[in-house]
Protein backbone atom coordinates (compact mmCIF):
# COMPACT_ATOMS: atom_id res chain seq x y z
CA UNK A 1 0.00 0.00 0.00
CA UNK A 2 1.73 3.02 -1.13
CA UNK A 3 -0.68 5.01 1.40
CA UNK A 4 1.67 5.50 4.19
CA UNK A 5 -0.81 6.93 6.57
CA UNK A 6 -2.80 9.89 7.53
CA UNK A 7 -3.15 12.51 9.87
CA UNK A 8 -5.69 14.57 11.72
CA UNK A 9 -5.01 17.94 12.70
CA UNK A 10 -6.64 21.70 13.24
CA UNK A 11 -5.88 24.92 11.46
CA UNK A 12 -6.00 27.90 14.53
CA UNK A 13 -3.94 30.59 13.01
CA UNK A 14 -2.88 32.03 15.98
CA UNK A 15 -0.58 28.40 16.81
CA UNK A 16 2.11 30.41 14.46
CA UNK A 17 3.74 32.33 17.52
CA UNK A 18 3.86 35.57 15.45
CA UNK A 19 0.40 35.16 15.14
CA UNK A 20 -0.73 33.87 18.25
CA UNK A 21 1.42 36.26 20.69
CA UNK A 22 2.05 34.58 23.49
CA UNK A 23 -1.75 33.25 22.87
CA UNK A 24 -0.50 29.99 21.52
CA UNK A 25 1.03 29.13 24.53
CA UNK A 26 -2.84 28.08 25.99
CA UNK A 27 -2.77 25.27 23.34
CA UNK A 28 0.49 23.91 24.06
CA UNK A 29 -0.24 20.27 23.90
CA UNK A 30 -2.15 20.77 20.37
CA UNK A 31 1.40 22.44 19.27
CA UNK A 32 3.70 19.96 20.96
CA UNK A 33 1.38 17.41 19.15
CA UNK A 34 1.06 18.81 16.15
CA UNK A 35 5.57 18.44 15.97
CA UNK A 36 5.42 15.27 16.78
CA UNK A 37 2.89 14.17 14.17
CA UNK A 38 4.49 16.32 11.73
CA UNK A 39 8.01 14.26 12.50
CA UNK A 40 6.56 11.05 12.30
CA UNK A 41 5.00 12.22 8.66
CA UNK A 42 8.61 13.34 7.91
CA UNK A 43 9.99 10.06 8.91
CA UNK A 44 8.10 8.32 6.66
CA UNK A 45 9.85 9.73 3.87
CA UNK A 46 6.58 10.69 2.00
CA UNK A 47 6.88 11.75 -2.08
CA UNK A 48 3.70 13.78 -1.57
CA UNK A 49 1.20 14.58 0.75
CA UNK A 50 -2.26 15.15 0.11
CA UNK A 51 -3.95 18.33 2.56
CA UNK A 52 -7.66 18.04 2.72
CA UNK A 53 -8.81 21.27 3.94
CA UNK A 54 -12.57 23.10 4.16
CA UNK A 55 -10.93 26.58 3.16
CA UNK A 56 -10.13 25.79 -0.13
CA UNK A 57 -12.32 26.22 -2.80
CA UNK A 58 -15.89 24.29 -2.04
CA UNK A 59 -18.87 23.41 -4.25
CA UNK A 60 -22.03 21.63 -3.12
CA UNK A 61 -22.10 19.10 -5.59
CA UNK A 62 -18.30 18.88 -6.56
CA UNK A 63 -15.09 18.10 -4.55
CA UNK A 64 -12.31 20.06 -6.14
CA UNK A 65 -8.35 18.99 -6.56
CA UNK A 66 -6.28 22.31 -7.11
CA UNK A 67 -4.44 22.29 -10.47
CA UNK A 68 -1.11 24.21 -11.69
CA UNK A 69 2.74 23.43 -11.15
CA UNK A 70 2.54 24.73 -7.95
CA UNK A 71 0.54 27.73 -5.22
CA UNK A 72 1.82 29.97 -2.19
CA UNK A 73 -0.54 32.11 0.28
CA UNK A 74 -0.05 34.47 3.22
CA UNK A 75 -1.21 35.27 6.60
CA UNK A 76 -2.32 38.93 5.46
CA UNK A 77 -5.66 38.26 6.47
CA UNK A 78 -3.92 37.17 10.06
CA UNK A 79 -2.11 40.65 9.61
CA UNK A 80 1.19 38.75 8.88
CA UNK A 81 2.08 39.19 4.66
CA UNK A 82 5.34 39.00 5.72
CA UNK A 83 4.67 35.07 6.37
CA UNK A 84 4.21 33.23 3.86
CA UNK A 85 4.06 29.26 2.51
CA UNK A 86 5.00 27.93 -0.66
CA UNK A 87 4.02 24.33 -2.43
CA UNK A 88 4.91 22.62 -5.53
CA UNK A 89 1.80 20.31 -6.51
CA UNK A 90 2.03 16.74 -7.80
CA UNK A 91 0.07 17.41 -11.20
CA UNK A 92 0.61 13.68 -12.18
CA UNK A 93 -0.78 12.17 -8.60
CA UNK A 94 -3.69 15.11 -9.28
CA UNK A 95 -4.15 13.99 -12.85
CA UNK A 96 -4.39 9.89 -11.92
CA UNK A 97 -6.94 10.86 -8.97
CA UNK A 98 -9.11 12.97 -11.31
CA UNK A 99 -8.83 10.02 -14.00
CA UNK A 100 -9.99 7.67 -11.56
CA UNK A 101 -12.92 9.71 -10.14
CA UNK A 102 -14.60 10.30 -14.10
CA UNK A 103 -14.61 6.30 -14.53
CA UNK A 104 -16.49 5.85 -11.39
CA UNK A 105 -18.67 9.13 -12.21
CA UNK A 106 -17.44 10.43 -8.71
CA UNK A 107 -18.24 13.94 -9.31
CA UNK A 108 -14.68 15.21 -8.63
CA UNK A 109 -11.65 16.17 -10.29
CA UNK A 110 -9.91 20.11 -11.50
CA UNK A 111 -13.11 21.66 -13.47
CA UNK A 112 -14.69 24.74 -11.56
CA UNK A 113 -12.49 28.25 -10.83
CA UNK A 114 -9.53 27.79 -9.62
CA UNK A 115 -7.81 29.56 -6.78
CA UNK A 116 -4.29 29.97 -6.62
CA UNK A 117 -3.64 31.51 -3.46
CA UNK A 118 -3.39 28.50 -0.23
CA UNK A 119 -5.58 28.64 2.34
CA UNK A 120 -5.09 29.01 6.06
CA UNK A 121 -6.68 25.24 6.05
CA UNK A 122 -3.59 23.90 3.97
CA UNK A 123 -0.88 26.87 4.86
CA UNK A 124 -0.79 25.39 8.84
CA UNK A 125 -0.01 21.86 8.14
CA UNK A 126 2.40 22.28 5.82
CA UNK A 127 4.53 25.32 8.41
CA UNK A 128 4.40 22.47 10.53
CA UNK A 129 5.48 20.14 8.13
CA UNK A 130 8.05 22.17 6.21
CA UNK A 131 9.83 22.81 9.90
CA UNK A 132 9.72 19.49 10.34
CA UNK A 133 11.92 18.90 6.85
CA UNK A 134 9.16 18.31 4.42
CA UNK A 135 10.29 19.89 1.02
CA UNK A 136 7.95 17.49 -1.07
CA UNK A 137 5.27 17.94 -3.12
CA UNK A 138 1.57 18.24 -2.48
CA UNK A 139 -2.18 17.86 -3.71
CA UNK A 140 -4.60 20.38 -2.50
CA UNK A 141 -8.59 18.76 -2.21
CA UNK A 142 -11.42 20.91 -0.99
CA UNK A 143 -14.37 19.57 0.49
CA UNK A 144 -18.13 19.61 -0.46
CA UNK A 145 -21.74 19.63 -0.06
CA UNK A 146 -21.95 15.71 -1.20
CA UNK A 147 -22.62 13.32 0.80
CA UNK A 148 -20.46 11.40 3.15
CA UNK A 149 -20.30 8.48 0.72
CA UNK A 150 -18.82 10.70 -2.00
CA UNK A 151 -15.83 11.70 0.47
CA UNK A 152 -15.21 8.23 1.37
CA UNK A 153 -14.88 7.19 -1.81
CA UNK A 154 -12.54 10.24 -2.77
CA UNK A 155 -10.38 8.91 -0.26
CA UNK A 156 -10.54 5.19 -1.42
CA UNK A 157 -9.23 7.39 -4.92
CA UNK A 158 -6.79 9.15 -3.34
CA UNK A 159 -4.78 5.54 -2.25
CA UNK A 160 -5.67 3.57 -5.23
CA UNK A 161 -3.69 6.44 -7.49
CA UNK A 162 -0.73 6.29 -4.90
CA UNK A 163 -0.54 2.91 -4.72
CA UNK A 164 -0.98 2.69 -8.90
CA UNK A 165 1.71 5.21 -9.27
CA UNK A 166 4.17 3.74 -7.06
CA UNK A 167 3.88 7.27 -5.12
CA UNK A 168 4.68 7.48 -1.32
CA UNK A 169 1.87 9.46 -0.45
CA UNK A 170 0.51 10.50 3.39
CA UNK A 171 -2.58 12.44 3.43
CA UNK A 172 -3.57 14.95 6.27
CA UNK A 173 -7.15 16.05 7.31
CA UNK A 174 -6.94 19.25 8.08
CA UNK A 175 -10.25 20.04 10.76
CA UNK A 176 -11.03 21.97 13.42
CA UNK A 177 -14.00 20.33 15.59
CA UNK A 178 -16.82 22.10 17.51
CA UNK A 179 -16.37 26.14 17.11
CA UNK A 180 -19.23 26.17 20.11
CA UNK A 181 -17.52 24.73 23.45
CA UNK A 182 -17.77 27.60 25.21
CA UNK A 183 -20.00 30.42 25.89
CA UNK A 184 -17.29 32.52 26.04
CA UNK A 185 -15.75 31.73 22.69
CA UNK A 186 -16.06 32.98 19.60
CA UNK A 187 -19.21 31.59 18.53
CA UNK A 188 -21.02 30.99 21.71
CA UNK A 189 -22.11 27.60 23.33
CA UNK A 190 -24.36 25.00 21.77
CA UNK A 191 -24.52 21.71 24.26
CA UNK A 192 -24.07 19.61 20.77
CA UNK A 193 -20.20 20.83 21.02
CA UNK A 194 -18.94 18.85 23.63
CA UNK A 195 -20.78 15.79 22.38
CA UNK A 196 -19.62 16.17 18.99
CA UNK A 197 -15.96 16.58 20.40
CA UNK A 198 -16.00 13.35 22.47
CA UNK A 199 -17.71 11.70 19.60
CA UNK A 200 -14.67 12.63 17.20
CA UNK A 201 -11.93 11.66 20.12
CA UNK A 202 -13.03 8.32 21.19
CA UNK A 203 -13.24 7.94 16.99
CA UNK A 204 -9.16 8.70 16.68
CA UNK A 205 -8.32 7.10 19.83
CA UNK A 206 -9.72 4.11 18.43
CA UNK A 207 -9.65 4.42 15.18
CA UNK A 208 -13.53 4.00 14.69
CA UNK A 209 -14.23 4.81 11.55
CA UNK A 210 -17.46 3.35 11.29
CA UNK A 211 -18.73 5.55 14.67
CA UNK A 212 -16.90 8.49 12.59
CA UNK A 213 -18.86 8.27 9.27
CA UNK A 214 -22.46 7.33 11.46
CA UNK A 215 -21.94 10.87 13.26
CA UNK A 216 -25.56 12.04 13.03
CA UNK A 217 -25.75 15.69 10.84
CA UNK A 218 -28.40 17.12 12.99
CA UNK A 219 -24.92 16.81 15.84
CA UNK A 220 -22.17 18.12 13.49
CA UNK A 221 -24.29 21.17 12.35
CA UNK A 222 -25.27 21.96 16.14
CA UNK A 223 -21.67 22.02 16.90
CA UNK A 224 -20.77 24.05 14.33
CA UNK A 225 -17.93 21.95 13.04
CA UNK A 226 -15.59 22.01 10.09
CA UNK A 227 -13.43 18.80 9.90
CA UNK A 228 -15.69 15.73 9.74
CA UNK A 229 -16.16 15.66 5.45
CA UNK A 230 -12.16 16.23 5.71
CA UNK A 231 -11.93 13.20 8.03
CA UNK A 232 -14.60 10.98 5.43
CA UNK A 233 -12.18 11.14 3.23
CA UNK A 234 -9.28 10.19 5.28
CA UNK A 235 -11.37 6.99 6.45
CA UNK A 236 -11.81 6.37 3.11
CA UNK A 237 -7.93 6.50 2.27
CA UNK A 238 -7.61 3.38 4.82
CA UNK A 239 -10.55 1.64 3.19
CA UNK A 240 -10.12 -2.25 4.26
CA UNK A 241 -7.39 -2.14 6.29
CA UNK A 242 -6.52 -2.23 10.18
CA UNK A 243 -5.18 1.25 11.93
CA UNK A 244 -2.95 1.64 14.62
CA UNK A 245 -4.61 5.02 15.92
CA UNK A 246 -2.67 7.43 18.10
CA UNK A 247 -4.58 10.38 19.50
CA UNK A 248 -1.80 12.42 20.50
CA UNK A 249 -3.59 15.73 21.83
CA UNK A 250 -7.40 17.20 22.14
CA UNK A 251 -8.20 20.29 23.86
CA UNK A 252 -10.45 23.50 22.89
CA UNK A 253 -9.92 26.22 25.73
CA UNK A 254 -10.73 29.04 22.97
CA UNK A 255 -13.92 27.44 22.39
CA UNK A 256 -12.79 25.49 19.45
CA UNK A 257 -12.29 22.00 19.66
CA UNK A 258 -8.68 20.64 18.49
CA UNK A 259 -7.55 17.50 17.96
CA UNK A 260 -4.23 16.05 16.61
CA UNK A 261 -4.05 12.27 15.51
CA UNK A 262 -1.85 9.81 13.89
CA UNK A 263 -3.35 6.83 11.90
CA UNK A 264 -1.18 3.89 10.33
CA UNK A 265 -2.61 1.23 7.98
CA UNK A 266 -1.92 -2.13 8.51
CA UNK A 267 -2.92 -5.27 7.41
CA UNK A 268 -5.61 -5.65 4.32
CA UNK A 269 -8.71 -6.70 6.30
CA UNK A 270 -12.01 -7.30 4.25
CA UNK A 271 -14.57 -6.56 7.27
CA UNK A 272 -13.01 -2.95 7.54
CA UNK A 273 -15.44 -2.29 4.55
CA UNK A 274 -16.26 0.87 6.33
CA UNK A 275 -17.95 3.28 3.92
CA UNK A 276 -20.42 0.26 2.56
CA UNK A 277 -21.00 -0.16 6.58
CA UNK A 278 -21.92 2.90 7.07
CA UNK A 279 -24.41 3.71 3.79
CA UNK A 280 -26.05 -0.04 5.46
CA UNK A 281 -26.89 1.54 8.70
CA UNK A 282 -28.01 4.72 7.41
CA UNK A 283 -30.10 3.47 4.46
CA UNK A 284 -31.75 0.99 7.82
CA UNK A 285 -32.57 3.60 9.45
CA UNK A 286 -33.89 5.64 6.61
CA UNK A 287 -36.59 2.93 6.14
CA UNK A 288 -37.43 2.96 9.53
CA UNK A 289 -38.45 6.17 9.30
CA UNK A 290 -40.65 5.51 6.40
CA UNK A 291 -42.11 2.88 7.82
CA UNK A 292 -42.97 5.30 10.80
CA UNK A 293 -44.15 8.06 8.59
CA UNK A 294 -47.90 9.42 9.16
CA UNK A 295 -50.20 10.26 6.01
CA UNK A 296 -48.78 14.14 6.42
CA UNK A 297 -45.25 12.50 5.03
CA UNK A 298 -46.40 9.73 2.96
CA UNK A 299 -48.13 12.33 0.96
CA UNK A 300 -45.35 14.64 0.65
CA UNK A 301 -42.85 11.92 -0.55
CA UNK A 302 -45.27 10.11 -2.93
CA UNK A 303 -45.94 13.76 -4.75
CA UNK A 304 -42.40 14.17 -5.38
CA UNK A 305 -41.56 10.59 -6.20
CA UNK A 306 -44.46 10.46 -8.48
CA UNK A 307 -43.37 13.92 -10.68
CA UNK A 308 -39.84 12.68 -11.04
CA UNK A 309 -40.43 9.65 -11.95
CA UNK A 310 -43.05 10.48 -14.48
CA UNK A 311 -42.85 14.47 -14.98
CA UNK A 312 -46.64 14.23 -13.97
CA UNK A 313 -48.01 15.60 -10.84
CA UNK A 314 -50.29 13.18 -9.18
CA UNK A 315 -53.77 13.50 -8.34
CA UNK A 316 -54.51 12.88 -4.50
CA UNK A 317 -55.23 9.45 -3.08
CA UNK A 318 -58.56 8.23 -2.29
CA UNK A 319 -57.76 6.81 1.48
CA UNK A 320 -56.86 9.92 3.12
CA UNK A 321 -58.50 10.88 6.54
CA UNK A 322 -60.81 14.20 6.80
CA UNK A 323 -57.99 15.56 8.66
CA UNK A 324 -56.61 16.23 5.59
CA UNK A 325 -59.04 16.72 3.02
CA UNK A 326 -61.73 18.14 5.03
CA UNK A 327 -59.43 21.65 6.11
CA UNK A 328 -57.38 24.47 4.71
CA UNK A 329 -54.10 25.87 5.75
CA UNK A 330 -50.70 26.92 4.72
CA UNK A 331 -47.78 23.90 5.17
CA UNK A 332 -44.35 23.85 4.30
CA UNK A 333 -42.75 20.52 2.87
CA UNK A 334 -38.79 20.37 4.10
CA UNK A 335 -36.70 17.63 2.02
CA UNK A 336 -33.26 16.23 3.57
CA UNK A 337 -30.41 14.35 2.16
CA UNK A 338 -27.96 13.26 4.50
CA UNK A 339 -29.24 15.59 7.48
CA UNK A 340 -28.52 18.66 4.94
CA UNK A 341 -31.32 20.53 3.76
CA UNK A 342 -32.24 19.39 -0.27
CA UNK A 343 -35.65 22.30 -0.19
CA UNK A 344 -38.03 23.76 1.97
CA UNK A 345 -41.25 25.45 -0.26
CA UNK A 346 -44.56 26.10 1.21
CA UNK A 347 -47.43 28.12 1.31
CA UNK A 348 -48.52 30.93 4.34
CA UNK A 349 -51.40 31.03 3.72
CA UNK A 350 -53.87 28.20 2.01
CA UNK A 351 -54.41 28.42 -1.57
CA UNK A 352 -55.55 25.27 -2.67
CA UNK A 353 -58.87 23.20 -1.87
CA UNK A 354 -57.60 21.36 0.93
CA UNK A 355 -54.65 20.45 2.93
CA UNK A 356 -53.97 17.45 1.42
CA UNK A 357 -54.01 19.62 -2.12
CA UNK A 358 -51.40 21.91 -0.54
CA UNK A 359 -49.15 19.49 0.66
CA UNK A 360 -49.45 17.32 -2.67
CA UNK A 361 -48.28 20.54 -4.73
CA UNK A 362 -45.87 22.13 -1.67
CA UNK A 363 -43.43 19.02 -2.01
CA UNK A 364 -43.06 18.79 -5.61
CA UNK A 365 -42.16 22.98 -5.70
CA UNK A 366 -39.82 21.88 -2.52
CA UNK A 367 -38.14 19.18 -4.59
CA UNK A 368 -37.93 20.98 -7.76
CA UNK A 369 -38.21 24.88 -7.41
CA UNK A 370 -35.94 25.95 -4.22
CA UNK A 371 -33.81 28.19 -5.74
CA UNK A 372 -30.92 27.17 -3.49
CA UNK A 373 -30.89 23.74 -4.89
CA UNK A 374 -31.00 21.79 -8.24
CA UNK A 375 -34.10 19.78 -8.90
CA UNK A 376 -34.08 16.41 -6.82
CA UNK A 377 -32.54 13.29 -9.22
CA UNK A 378 -34.59 9.87 -9.54
CA UNK A 379 -31.32 8.48 -7.82
CA UNK A 380 -31.39 10.58 -4.91
CA UNK A 381 -35.13 9.80 -3.93
CA UNK A 382 -34.20 6.73 -2.17
CA UNK A 383 -32.15 8.84 0.16
CA UNK A 384 -34.97 11.54 1.10
CA UNK A 385 -36.79 12.25 4.27
CA UNK A 386 -39.56 14.76 5.12
CA UNK A 387 -40.80 17.04 7.16
CA UNK A 388 -44.33 18.58 6.78
CA UNK A 389 -44.84 21.88 8.75
CA UNK A 390 -49.05 23.38 8.96
CA UNK A 391 -49.28 26.72 9.64
CA UNK A 392 -51.69 28.16 12.09
CA UNK A 393 -53.25 31.43 10.56
CA UNK A 394 -50.72 34.40 11.38
CA UNK A 395 -51.38 36.81 13.55
CA UNK A 396 -50.04 40.47 13.76
CA UNK A 397 -47.61 41.25 16.88
CA UNK A 398 -46.32 44.92 18.55
CA UNK A 399 -43.19 43.78 18.33
CA UNK A 400 -39.90 41.28 19.00
CA UNK A 401 -40.93 41.31 22.69
CA UNK A 402 -43.71 38.88 21.44
CA UNK A 403 -42.20 36.16 20.13
CA UNK A 404 -40.69 32.95 21.11
CA UNK A 405 -38.13 31.09 18.73
CA UNK A 406 -39.31 27.40 20.05
CA UNK A 407 -43.11 28.46 20.22
CA UNK A 408 -43.71 30.90 17.19
CA UNK A 409 -42.54 31.37 13.70
CA UNK A 410 -42.06 34.84 12.31
CA UNK A 411 -43.07 36.71 9.26
CA UNK A 412 -41.57 39.99 8.38
CA UNK A 413 -42.58 42.27 5.87
CA UNK A 414 -41.56 45.65 4.30
CA UNK A 415 -43.82 46.93 1.29
CA UNK A 416 -44.21 44.08 -0.97
CA UNK A 417 -41.53 42.25 0.35
CA UNK A 418 -41.69 39.39 3.08
CA UNK A 419 -39.64 36.66 4.29
CA UNK A 420 -41.01 33.61 6.82
CA UNK A 421 -39.02 31.51 9.60
CA UNK A 422 -40.36 28.39 10.97
CA UNK A 423 -40.34 27.95 14.81
CA UNK A 424 -37.91 26.08 16.53
CA UNK A 425 -35.08 25.40 14.11
CA UNK A 426 -31.82 24.05 14.59
CA UNK A 427 -28.96 27.19 15.49
CA UNK A 428 -31.85 29.83 15.57
CA UNK A 429 -31.63 29.97 19.29
CA UNK A 430 -32.75 33.75 20.29
CA UNK A 431 -35.15 36.16 18.86
CA UNK A 432 -32.91 38.51 17.26
CA UNK A 433 -31.68 35.64 15.20
CA UNK A 434 -34.90 34.68 14.28
CA UNK A 435 -35.91 38.38 13.02
CA UNK A 436 -32.38 38.43 11.01
CA UNK A 437 -32.92 35.68 8.94
CA UNK A 438 -36.37 36.03 8.12
CA UNK A 439 -35.04 39.30 6.99
CA UNK A 440 -32.52 38.66 5.19
CA UNK A 441 -34.79 35.78 3.23
CA UNK A 442 -37.07 38.55 2.26
CA UNK A 443 -34.27 41.18 1.11
CA UNK A 444 -35.24 43.08 3.75
CA UNK A 445 -32.48 45.65 5.46
CA UNK A 446 -31.50 45.68 9.24
CA UNK A 447 -32.56 49.30 8.78
CA UNK A 448 -36.25 49.17 7.34
CA UNK A 449 -39.12 49.12 9.44
CA UNK A 450 -40.96 45.66 9.05
CA UNK A 451 -44.26 44.72 10.28
CA UNK A 452 -44.27 41.61 11.91
CA UNK A 453 -46.87 38.45 12.41
CA UNK A 454 -45.99 35.33 14.62
CA UNK A 455 -47.80 32.03 13.57
CA UNK A 456 -47.40 28.33 15.45
CA UNK A 457 -47.20 25.27 13.70
CA UNK A 458 -48.00 21.39 13.89
CA UNK A 459 -44.82 19.97 13.28
CA UNK A 460 -44.89 16.05 11.23
CA UNK A 461 -41.58 14.40 11.13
Amino acid sequence: MALLGTCVVPHPPLIIPDIGRGEEQKIGATIAAYDEAAEWVVGQKPETIVITSPHAKMYADYLQLSSGAAASGSFASFGHPELNIQAEYDEQLVEHIAGLADKIKLPAGTLGRQDGSLDHGTMIPLYFLQKAGFNGKIVRIGLSGLSREHHYALGVLIAQAAAELKRRVVLVASGDLSHKLKADGPYGFDPAGPVFDERMGQCFQKGDFLHLLTTPAELADSAAECGLRSFWIMAGALDRHQVKARLLSQEGPFGVGYAVAVFEPLAYDETRNIGEQAVKILREAIEKRRSQEDEYLALARYSLEHYVRTGKRAVLPYNLSEELTGQKAGAFVSIKKDGQLRGCIGTILPVRGSLAEEILYNAVSAGTSDPRFSPVREDELPNLIYDVDVLSVPEPIAGPEQLDVKRYGVIVEAGNRRGLLLPDLAGVDTVEQQVEIARQKGNIAPHEAVKLWRFTVTRHV
